[in-house]
């Protein structure tokens, strides 16, 4: 059941989560590198399109389980990873709230629903047991994806999304580096989830579509954050598409 969970979390940081039927595009029949806007910023694919909307969805779940680490990880070094975690996605979550908009990108508000129940099974437990799920969890789906921002970050022509993907890569190298340094990662374990993901139905993999006119879902910074802000020269919505700080990751109002 725990090897399960673990491969499925897994491919849902990697599947592919824009939605089709708002874009009018169909996933199965396009191809990753196809160009589907010019922008100033350079041309936009599909996939540098599907990766600010993963990028999104990634601090949806991973920024809450930061903040259960905090009170329920049993050692100094899980309860650090959280704050990394709760630090680095509220900087990613800004970045793409920012940049988003500027590309005609629609990101979630929500985590899909087997990301939902990742975080459900995670927090469900206690203990030591807690903290070698959180570590090795978060240390396997961070090792898949930091394969997947280097490819971004070496093919994107849109400078926009070059920088997320710069600032991606850091972030995930940081949370990697603090999950390993927990001392619960099971490294072999760890290669083979990495290595050999299962396959699960779009549905479970894709975030709903965020409701028309709903609040824009804000990852509040933490007091002291020593995550760098993506800068843009010259931009003018700051906090990206003008919704308003909230408290950890509930909607507010814009």
């Amino acid at each position: 059941m725990g090897t399960l969970f673990v491969g499925g979390a897994l491919t849902l940081t990697l599947g592919a989560l824009a939605y089709p039927s708002m874009l009018g595009v169909s996933q199965a029949s396009t191809a990753q590198d196809r160009i589907i806007a010019q922008t100033q910023w350079g041309p936009l694919t599909e996939q540098d399109r599907d990766f600010v909307v993963k990028v999104r969805a990634a601090g949806l779940w991973e920024y809450p389980l930061g903040q259960i680490a905090q009170t329920k990880g049993t050692t100094p070094e899980v309860k650090e990873a959280g704050k990394h975690l709760i630090d680095g996605h509220a900087a990613l979550d800004a970045a793409c709230r920012k940049i988003a908009p500027m590309l005609n990108i629609t990101i979630p508000n929500v985590a899909s629903p087997q990301q939902v129940g990742f975080v459900n099974t995670i927090d469900s437990s206690s203990g030591q047991q807690f903290d070698s799920n959180f570590a090795n969890i978060l240390r396997v789906t961070h090792g898949s994806i930091f394969n997947a921002i280097a490819k971004i970050r070496s093919t994107t022509k849109n400078s926009l999304v070059r920088s997320l993907a710069d600032m991606a890569n850091d972030t995930v190298l940081d949370h990697m580096t603090v999950m390993e340094k927990t001392g619960f990662v099971n490294f072999d374990q760890a290669l083979f989830m990495q290595t050999t993901p299962p396959k699960l139905p779009a549905t479970d993999l894709t975030p709903p579509a965020p409701q028309p006119g709903a609040p824009m879902v804000v990852l509040t910074p933490p007091p002291n954050p020593t995550s760098t802000p993506l800068g843009i020269p010259g931009e003018n919505n700051a906090n990206g598409g003008g919704a308003a700080p909230a408290a950890g990751a509930s909607p507010t109002v814009g």
